[in-house]
């Protein structure tokens, strides 16, 4: 199951890439936080963030669109040391897990920020489709598989410090279609073991970080006059 997800995802990354003829390209890295929301966390809480770091490959199609392939990956963390409700503080769980994202995301930047002296930054919208694994420790309460599919969305800041260098702020969210990121999720009330959680509700995480990219110019030479 694992093999068939991460090959299909693959082919359509590469397909995509050979279709592309972008007028300018990026190569970049970021660095930042990830967090989550799931049974042991209901709300998005800055300070869980744990040490997060992205790398990536922007393909630039035009002033507004551009479609970007990222690696993110980083560590997350969470317990019942804070309980939500009484249930939380009599299930006493805990998740510590690294997590890894491969996806490809479609981005739109909202001014022409680009070859433009008199507007140097952007905020753009983007979202995708990907696929993460993780590992990490935990006794399962259930089978399941490591892989799963998700679908990154997210909003960001761009601004262009030269030519050649763009740095960016970016805040993403990440759904799920798993409820056991935190190994934590149905169960048998009347057992009294109190691991359990809701599992209509999928886990979510969030990827929060400064990026900076090198942009690659295609320079056009000029045709000699005979």
């Amino acid at each position: 199951m694992n093999i068939n997800k991460a090959s299909i995802f693959v082919f359509l990354m590469l397909t995509g890439l050979t279709r592309l003829n972008a007028q300018e390209a990026e190569v970049g890295f970021g660095i930042g936080g990830l967090t989550y929301t799931g049974e042991l966390e209901r709300g998005y809480n800055f300070l869980n963030n744990r040490p997060a770091g992205t790398i990536f490959y922007r393909l630039n199609i035009n002033e507004a669109v551009a479609l970007k392939f990222p690696i993110t990956f980083g560590i997350l963390r969470d317990s019942d040391n804070n309980p939500t409700d009484p249930f939380a503080s009599r299930r006493d769980a805990s998740m510590s897990i690294f997590l890894m994202e491969g996806s490809l995301q479609f981005e739109y930047n909202f001014l022409k920020f680009r070859d433009n002296i008199y507007q140097r930054w952007s905020p753009y919208f983007f979202g995708g489709v990907g696929l993460f694994m993780f590992s990490g420790e935990g006794e399962r309460t259930t089978t399941y598989s490591n892989v799963q599919f998700v679908l990154p969305f997210g909003m960001g800041l761009k601004y262009i410090m030269n030519p050649r260098w763009i740095v960016g702020l970016e805040f993403g969210f990440r759904k799920t279609f798993f409820d056991y990121l935190d190994n934590v999720s149905d169960g048998d009330p009347t057992l009294k073991n109190f691991q359990y959680g809701n599992r209509l509700e999928n886990d979510w995480y969030y990827f929060l970080g400064l990026t900076l990219s090198y942009q690659f110019y295609k320079i056009a030479c000029p045709y000699p006059n005979y």
